[in-house]
């Protein structure tokens, strides 16, 4: 059973793709724990591109890892969604303050964003009407320093605490690599696409299989609003996002366009 001693504390749920093991996710939780009660419920191993994946053929299983004053750890062979419905379902005292997700190793700006598991987590958040943010590092190295990130990272918490979010909008951060960073840019998403190879193999057998390889293309580079160019300019990006994907602004055109139609008059 969870409970914490200073239970006035905020309670922030945290959880990645990349593994409770995973250096990112260490980070995270110690500067959340600067701000309220911390419960870390995460993948047991790297579940990265699930998107808003669900479990649904296997049995859920979650183990306790560790427990300090202020801390519970916890892993689940589910996808970084689970890990948020199993908490809010099944582990947490109350619904949390705060749900963030990551730091994950490498960028999810862009169209990234509706690949990746760690903004899967986080989309699941604010799903459940809880402020929510997503961390990534645009560095994919298993060793990656995020010791630049923090005072990053801390700003942003802090912010979102003290402010709150609008309803249905969760937070996409992502940090350049390096030691030198100007600051924090709230930007639009870039538009743009992977442009997906898929290396074609032999195993022994003599069945093919493939390795999804590719690069990412970004289709307007001479913008700078958005987070890929904030990003090349050494700032941290942060995108507001949407739960709701309605082009409100292509209603009234499809209408307009006779998408509409009756059947014996009925509107």
């Amino acid at each position: 059973m969870i409970k914490f001693e200073e239970n006035h504390r905020p309670l922030i749920l945290v959880t990645n793709d990349d593994g409770v093991e995973a250096g990112g996710i260490r980070a995270l939780r110690e500067v959340a724990r600067e701000f309220g009660n911390v419960v870390v419920v995460a993948p047991d191993s790297a579940q990265s591109g699930m998107s808003n994946a669900i479990t649904v053929k296997v049995p859920l299983y979650l183990k306790k890892v560790h427990s300090e004053k202020g801390l519970y750890i916890f892993k689940t062979n589910g996808t970084p969604v689970d890990c948020v419905k199993l908490s809010l379902n099944s582990l947490l005292p109350r619904t949390p303050d705060l749900v963030l997700s990551g730091v994950n190793h490498g960028s999810n700006s862009s169209s990234s964003v509706h690949y990746s598991g760690t903004l899967g987590g986080a989309r699941e958040g604010v799903m459940n009407e809880i402020p929510s943010v997503g961390f990534s590092l645009l560095d994919y190295s298993p060793d990656a320093d995020f010791s630049t990130a923090i005072p990053f990272i801390r700003q942003v918490i802090q912010q979102v605490i003290q402010f709150g979010l609008p309803a249905g909008t969760f937070l996409n951060v992502n940090i350049p690599k390096g030691n030198i960073l100007k600051g924090i840019k709230v930007v639009r998403q870039a538009r743009g696409k992977w442009v997906e190879e898929f290396v074609e193999r032999e195993d022994p057998r003599k069945q093919k299989y493939y390795w999804l390889t590719g690069f990412f293309q970004n289709l307007e580079p001479n913008a700078t609003d958005t987070d890929e160019y904030v990003l090349d300019q050494g700032f941290v990006s942060v995108v507001p996002c949407t739960l709701d994907i309605t082009d409100h602004g292509a209603i009234e055109q499809l209408k307009a366009q006779s998408y509409e139609m009756s059947i014996n008059g009925v509107v």
